[in-house]
């Protein structure tokens, strides 16, 4: 049985929209109301990704969002009225895949849900890739990343994104092509999510984040990858 869609959303009539596109679009769908109930369910089975309201009852959205990417590799999209670019930024950088405004449309809800589940799945039969000696090692085919032989837990966008970067190691990237290539959408603004999500992969594989060594700043145009690629 196909992994479900966790809608974890407090308005029942903008979750019965929500419920109905996604099932119009062949997906699996559970509805719950609470924080509570939403980490029950995804303890009970790992879903496949998660629209997650941030103004919930019993909770803070952005914490759930917390606890749910402690499960394993899920993808969180936020839905929220909290429209400001800062907020966003700060969606992006507690691990959000994506962040949706309210009111949103559904077909453009059911679209994103679909590309950050691409990103995620975008893998392939490719062989792990290793750079540095073997300091990083990132493979496709699991989606994983390892440091120092060191389990990373990383989300599938930062995967992507890591990915992007390093499959052209000293090539630099601007935000936009980030955007595209990486995070598999364009839309006005979310240039800026490129930033939260480097600076959330510089604190996880990066020996001190505040002089990264290996995704480098290339100011006023974006950001590059400067590992050696290892022959293997």
């Amino acid at each position: 049985m196909q992994r479900p869609i966790l809608i974890v959303e407090d308005d029942l009539k903008i979750a019965r929209i929500i419920k109905a596109y996604l099932e119009g679009a062949d997906f699996r769908v559970i509805h719950v109301d609470t924080a509570a109930a939403a980490l029950e369910k995804a303890q009970q089975e790992l879903p496949l990704a998660v629209v997650l309201d941030l103004g919930l009852p019993d909770r803070s959205g952005e914490e759930l969002c917390q606890d749910l990417k402690e499960l394993g590799d899920l993808p969180v999209i936020m839905l929220t009225a909290k429209a400001s670019e800062e907020e966003r930024i700060t969606g992006f950088a507690l691990g959000a895949d994506d962040y949706v405004v309210k009111p949103a449309s559904p077909r453009e809800l059911v679209y994103r849900v679909k590309a950050v589940l691409k990103r995620s799945d975008a893998s392939g039969g490719e062989r792990p890739s290793s750079f540095n000696q073997g300091t990083l090692v990132l493979d496709a085919k699991r989606h994983t990343l390892t440091r120092h032989g060191q389990a990373v837990a990383i989300t599938p966008t930062e995967f992507k994104l890591l990915a992007t970067l390093a499959a052209a190691p000293g090539r630099t990237f601007t935000r936009d092509e980030l955007v595209s290539k990486a995070l598999g959408y364009q839309f006005e603004g979310y240039e800026r999510s490129v930033d939260a999500h480097i600076k959330n992969l510089r604190q996880k594989i990066e020996t001190d984040s505040r002089n990264p060594e290996l995704i480098k700043t290339v100011y006023g145009v974006g950001y590059l990858f400067s590992g050696e690629r290892d022959v293997l």
